[in-house]
């Protein structure tokens, strides 16, 4: 961690840190707004050293206490084989006392400064509250797409069971596929092991099956009729119908899947429309018909 930088706003006096991950205090009391703001906190993922410099919360103190953020994803996406830097924005968020103040504006200009030169693209989601507000820094709104299809064959399946990232087994198991998978889609996340691990141990970790046939895990949400194939790992080329096949229940009658697929001519591309979520994008927009994976939200 760099040494705070005195900063004045709108004539009050307030302290940028970044990369403080290892400060216990400070990350506490991120961690604080974090859980305040969208009930939850990293400090689960950072006591399981999966919390990397690839994120790096930018926050301003103000009596020595977080009260805005903006946090950096540094993400590196293979997409058609292209390797792509990319900024995502997120943990956007600020104690509602210093809300309307401009610190989210200062810290957005910050990291707008310190990236500009660094990265192919900034991206970000927002919800629909803040939808005037990121056009403000060259941010534009752009379409993402979701693949999904019938399910008809069900036959020949091979065997699944779930992980428990309780069991120090289970979660070596998906740590080795997770740091050693090969792309599974035509816009795939690399070499960011602990965001994928984010979602494994907190929001997902009741999501993972893993086929021992093929020594491939995968997370998976079944809702009524529909399964939500979010991703796969795997060291090795797969088929992603035997994958499909050997994971939906008797009730599964379609599959939308959380990525790109490699060949879509199978499946039906519709333009992701999600409740209360807009994509932006700053510089141009790498997509041909495609989505950053669900687990590369940050």
């Amino acid at each position: 961690m760099k040494e705070a930088i005195k900063t004045i706003i709108n004539n009050e006096e307030y302290f940028l840190i970044k990369a403080f991950k290892d400060h216990s205090n400070y990350r506490q009391s991120f961690n604080d707004l974090t859980k305040k703001t969208y009930g939850f906190d990293f400090e689960e993922w950072y006591q399981h050293g999966y919390w990397t410099d690839k994120y790096i919360p930018y926050s301003l103190l103000h009596n020595d206490k977080v009260v805005a953020n903006v946090s950096v994803s540094n993400i590196d996406f293979l997409i058609d084989g292209e390797q792509l830097h990319t900024i995502q924005i997120g943990t956007v968020m600020t104690e509602e006392a210093y809300r309307n103040k401009g610190l989210s504006r200062e810290l957005i200009n910050i990291i707008l400064k310190e990236y500009e030169d660094k990265c192919d693209l900034f991206y970000l989601y927002a919800n629909d509250s803040v939808l005037e507000f990121y056009p403000k820094f060259g941010f534009v709104e752009a379409e993402e797409y979701s693949y999904s299809r019938q399910v008809v064959n069900m036959e020949n399946k091979l065997a699944n069971r779930k992980l428990s990232m309780d069991d120090d087994k289970d979660r070596e198991i998906i740590l080795r596929l997770v740091s050693d998978t090969l792309p599974v889609s035509r816009i795939a996340m690399v070499g960011n092991t602990g965001l994928d691990m984010f979602y494994l141990t907190l929001f997902m970790s009741n999501d993972i099956y893993y086929i021992e046939a093929l020594d491939l895990a995968t997370v998976v949400d079944f809702e009524e009729d529909n399964m939500l194939l979010m991703d796969a790992f795997c060291d090795k080329e797969f088929d992603l119908d035997e994958v499909i096949k050997s994971l939906v229940n008797k009730d599964t009658k379609k599959v939308t899947l959380g990525f790109t697929p490699w060949v879509d001519v199978s499946y039906t591309g519709e333009i992701l429309k999600e409740v209360g979520t807009t994509f932006f994008v700053r510089g141009k927009n790498p997509f041909q018909r495609g989505r950053f994976p669900i687990l590369s939200h940050a």
